[in-house]
């Protein structure tokens, strides 16, 4: 926990297990349970037989303090996460054949061990210069598209300055041996480029990617690692440590939401849903008319989101449904509710569930497999993933503040190495969670920073579809709650797009064990068991909303948030929707996630009943931990505007502090989106990259 838990109250925890191992510290935290008829009468919790140490925690998740309430949500989120995704020597969990679970793709392993063979062999056995070609593909099936652009900075350092070289980067090496630098006035390198991104995500891969198309010198610093292909497990609790932010287990201050963010090479993009949904026509509208920002009633926007779609490949068409996605169809379509095809960055015919965890072959189209391309082909930029920017430098000239480059650390022979990258323009593209505090880190003063952060907050509901024996079963006894494309259909129902804009979507989502025991109730030991021997046929449906509540990022790891109550009746709305829907598509039993656990047979129930359990569980309160709130999309903390009283960046992606420092993620969204934002904050970037092209142009004619 204290490895792996980032979050300003883990010392809650720690506090909590050390009183729960002392009688008086029971006695506090557990109160009557702790008191028996035998001596010696008061017994600490680890005493307490198996049904009082369980009312204990049931006692915590519905208990008046909140601070206990915290203690309970902590508990069981690091508890199941843990338990459900831990391997063995295997990559086995003993608990996955209880639940009906696979593990990784077992197409994937297939292919796994076909690329051992052949890095145990050796590629290129021949000589023959005919072969190379081949052998570049085959590297690239092996390792990755990008392989031949990044930059391995554990090497010694004269190795990664000739490397840097090699690509057109003037690199000067300080002559210091066994020692890492300890401050940027004293860097390791320091390396000269055209522009620098940071950040390799939907804003910063496509900056990047457009920028060094155009011929300039761009260098990509990525904090996470790269997984691609050979590198991949499809492991839940493996991935998430490598590839999330804080390893998959950040929340907000009061553990109201769970905040789920890509920190890899292609960011959000490398482990998003592929839904790829143009900014909606009221959204641009309201940006437009009510912030005044011209640009999104622009032709270069309206351009921008038609290429972006154009290089992913994005289309609608689906060869064959999903679990949870056939059931919100069907559904929908009983009800007589509104319900559409999701635009993916996939063809018709992936069907897969495991994008969550990386993409196994490269059909997902994020910006790893697409703009980054485009800027290792380019031949005069790199990528060094393992980086984290640690400062904006920037100094004045004459009557202004102007960017000069990035300070970044990195790990290397154990310690703390610092570089620094001179450029001519920079960008920052960290996500809405993390760039705010690279940019107070470097001394930016503007007080928007940080503020007016949104969630879209997202909460589920639940149905069981048991196997049958019947030869017309539905859905189909192959299916599976975690296979097969994550997001294809989509209901509008409560979007409330045509009034006020601020409504709620419905979709579906993947969850694996970890995260779906995490998220389902929890009122017993056996309750949990019985729930999740229900894994792989439970179909799992959520409402998100636009939120107008806003939150602060206080720091890296301290996000506050707080909830209107128009969200919550939202959320509400949606819920109980859902309930429907899956009564509709045939489900035996319903419920949600709300703590005290209550499910309703459908096939038994009377109508009355059936009702009376809906508008129930429909209108409890959601700002109290009592039903877990997640959160995959962050944005807005950087915003754009017109007015530097109000906002961090211009239309144009420029901050108004610092001359040639642009912000080019999600950061920069007016308020929600209300949708998926992979498309909106790649148009984005793309119109930030021309006027980035702009200035390296005026720049270079100087």
């Amino acid at each position: 926990m204290s490895e792996r838990l980032k979050h300003p109250k883990k010392w809650l925890v720690r506090l909590c297990l050390w009183l729960l191992s002392t009688c008086i510290g029971s006695l506090i935290l557990c109160g009557r349970y702790c008191f028996s008829s035998k001596f010696p009468y008061m017994h600490s919790f680890t005493q307490l037989p198996q049904n009082k140490r369980e009312a204990v925690l049931v006692s915590w998740s519905l208990s008046y303090f909140y601070h206990l309430r915290m203690l309970y949500k902590a508990m069981k989120l690091l508890i199941f996460l843990v338990f459900f995704t831990q391997v063995n020597e295997k990559n086995e969990n003993l608990s996955w054949k209880a639940i009906g679970y696979k593990g990784p793709d077992p197409e994937f392993k297939t292919k796994s061990m076909q690329r051992k063979t052949l890095r145990n062999e050796g590629l290129n056995d021949d000589d023959d210069e005919g072969q190379n070609d081949d052998g570049h593909e085959e590297e690239a099936e092996l390792y990755g598209p990008l392989y031949k652009g990044l930059i391995n900075m554990q090497l010694p350092r004269n190795i990664v300055a000739d490397s840097l070289r090699q690509v057109g980067f003037p690199v000067s090496v300080r002559n210091k041996r066994n020692a890492a630098p300890s401050s940027i006035a004293s860097p390791s390198l320091v390396i000269k480029c055209d522009a620098v991104v940071v950040g390799s995500g939907s804003g910063g891969g496509v900056i990047a990617g457009v920028l060094a198309k155009a011929g300039y010198k761009v260098l990509v610093l990525e904090k996470g690692s790269y997984c691609a292909r050979s590198n991949l497990s499809l492991l839940e609790g493996k991935t998430m440590d490598q590839m999330y932010l804080a390893g998959g287990m950040l929340a907000t201050d009061d553990m109201g939401v769970i905040l789920l963010a890509g920190s890899t090479v292609g960011g959000g993009s490398t482990i998003n849903w592929s839904a790829s949904i143009k900014t909606p026509k009221h959204v641009a509208n309201e940006w437009c008319d009510e912030y005044e920002l011209k640009l999104f009633e622009s032709d270069l926007y309206k351009e921008a989101m038609e290429v972006v779609c154009e290089r992913m490949g994005v289309q609608s068409e689906v060869e064959e449904e999903g679990f949870n996605n056939a059931v919100l169809r069907r559904g929908c379509k009983e009800l007589g509710y509104p319900v559409n095809n999701i635009p993916r960055n996939s063809p018709p015919d992936h069907y897969c569930g495991w994008c969550c965890l990386g993409c196994k072959d490269g059909s997902k189209k994020g910006t790893s497999e697409t703009w980054l391309v485009d800027l290792v082909n380019s031949g005069n930029s790199a990528i060094l993933p393992g980086c984290e920017a640690i400062e904006v430098l920037h100094k004045k000239r004459r009557d202004r503040n102007v960017a000069t480059g990035v300070a970044f650390e990195f790990q290397y022979m154990g310690a703390k190495d610092i570089c620094v990258v001179e450029s001519k323009v920079t960008i920052v593209a960290c996500g809405a969670l993390s760039t705010p505090n690279l940019l107070k880190r470097s001394g930016l003063k503007n007080a928007n920073i940080g503020k007016n952060l949104h969630l879209h907050p997202v909460t589920m509901a639940w149905g069981y579809f048991p196997k049958t024996s019947s030869s017309g079963e539905w859905p189909e006894e192959k299916k599976t709650s975690y296979e097969g494309g994550i997001m294809t259909a989509m209901s509008t129902t409560v979007g409330n797009f045509g009034k006020s804009g601020y409504g709620a979507v419905i979709q579906t989502p993947a969850l694996h064990p970890g995260m779906f025991s995490s998220l389902m109730p929890w009122v017993s030991g056996a309750d949990i068991k019985l729930r999740m021997c229900k894994f792989s046929r439970t179909a799992h449906i959520f409402v998100l909303a636009r939120d107008q509540g806003s939150g602060t990022v206080n720091s890296p790891y301290s996000i506050s948030y707080q909830m209107e109550a128009m969200d919550e009746e939202n959320l509400k709305k949606g819920i109980e929707k859902i309930l429907r829907i899956l009564a509709a598509a045939g489900a035996e039993e319903i419920g949600t996630h709300h703590c005290k656990g209550k499910i309703i047979n459908v096939k038994k129930a009377s109508s009355e009943e059936f009702e009376r359990f809906v508008k129930e569980e429909s209108s409890r309160p959601l700002r109290d931990l009592s039903t877990p709130l997640s959160s995959a999309h962050q944005m807005g903390s950087c915003r754009m505007g017109i007015d530097p009283k109000t906002s961090v960046v211009n239309q144009m992606g420029e901050t108004w502090g610092v001359e040639g420092l642009y912000l080019a993620d999600t950061s920069v969204f007016p308020t929600a989106l209300g949708v998926n934002p992979m498309v909106t904050v790649q148009a984005i970037a793309y119109c930030t990259a021309q006027s980035v092209l702009d200035v390296l142009r005026r720049k270079k004619s100087n």
